[in-house]
């Protein structure tokens, strides 16, 4: 157990925003090697384990790359804090330590990876996976407490936006680039909430993520990124017009596609994390979540029994507060390792 607090501790150490994963994955790959693992760094810097042997393929691929800004790593309480800790490095540490308890596995190989900008539009390290493995079933290492299996997460469409026009008096009537960038917002606010659905999972969701406007005297400025999460089955070429036509002769472009995805219940990794979960102490729940992850990458690539797991509350993701309760985090080992135990049965 301290060696599995160890290395949560020292991932979480790291600072490692998106595209700044090379030293956290220089580290993880000598911390599996030192557990057992055939590990590398691939072509895009995806920290690479693999354990046992054997025809059928398990893959559990986290991020190791975390939402920027500095959360000061403390341990206070047998809690973690730290940015990354939850969002999504205690994730993929549960990854590490529950395979390597699976060393002498001789019916399956597992393959453990660290993938990078993941919280970016790039999602680098998971479409680099998409043609190089075809495993018989996944998890993604993301929060969603020790005993609750996320089978479902919205896709995301991303637009950036920019309009730039000659510079005119502000008492004039003309309409100023930034105002446009509103009726834009206002525009885009109207078409999602008329495709609402029965609940939050079901409906799209419009995110202003940043915006300015500015004039350096001759030429009015603004920029704008919005993104929409969607729900499965939305109909993104449509979404996809519409910001195009609605926003005129401004530059818009679409930098962020991914569809959501609903995984079934009823599938052999389903029914291993419920009988470790219960076997654990805990009553399973099932969760689809308003975000998006990996899983929206390699899950329709794939096509195979998909789930997310991982310690922590995704409340907490991305916030000054980001923390991870040790006890959690040593539950999820021992709830994964029973899984795993069934998967390679």
């Amino acid at each position: 157990m301290h060696d599995d607090i160890a290395l949560i501790r020292r991932m979480v150490e790291f600072y490692s925003p998106a595209t700044e994963e090379a030293e956290t994955s220089a580290f993880l790959v000598d911390a599996m090697r030192q557990r057992g693992f055939t590990a590398h760094r691939d072509e895009v810097g995806n920290a690479v384990g693999e354990i046992g042997s054997g025809d059928r393929h398990i893959a559990l691929i986290g991020h190791i790359d975390t939402a920027p800004g500095i959360v000061p790593v403390r341990e206070e309480d047998g809690v973690l804090y730290g940015r990354g800790s939850v969002d999504a490095k205690g994730s993929f540490a549960t990854f590490v330590c529950a395979a390597s308890r699976l060393k002498e596995v001789t019916d399956a190989r597992i393959t453990v990876v660290g993938a990078v900008e993941e919280e970016c539009p790039t999602s680098r390290g998971a479409w680099h996976l998409v043609d190089k493995m075809h495993p018989d079933c996944v998890v993604i290492g993301e929060p969603s407490g020790w005993d609750n299996i996320t089978i479902g997460y919205k896709g995301i469409v991303g637009f950036r936006y920019r309009k730039v026009q000659p510079n005119a008096h502000f008492a004039g009537n003309n309409v100023r680039a930034g105002e446009q960038a509103i009726d834009l917002y206002n525009a885009l606010a109207a078409y999602t909430a008329a495709r609402a659905g029965k609940g939050e999972f079901d409906s799209p969701r419009l995110e202003l993520r940043r915006f300015l406007a500015d004039d350096d005297g001759l030429m009015d400025t603004a920029e704008t990124y919005l993104a929409v999460r969607v729900p499965p089955a939305f109909d993104i070429e449509g979404l996809i017009s519409f910001v195009t036509a609605a926003a005129g002769d401004a530059e818009v472009v679409c930098d962020q596609r991914l569809e959501g995805v609903v995984t079934s219940k009823n599938t052999p990794v389903i029914r291993a994390f419920l009988k470790g979960i219960r076997g654990a102490g805990g009553r399973p729940t099932f969760k689809k979540k308003t975000g998006t992850s990996d899983m929206c990458v390699v899950g329709p690539a794939w096509d195979c029994p998909i789930v997310a797991y991982g310690p922590g509350d995704s409340r907490l993701d991305h916030t000054p507060d980001e923390h991870l309760s040790l006890d959690e985090y040593t539950r999820a080992i021992d709830v994964l390792t029973s899984a795993l135990k069934e998967l390679v049965k």
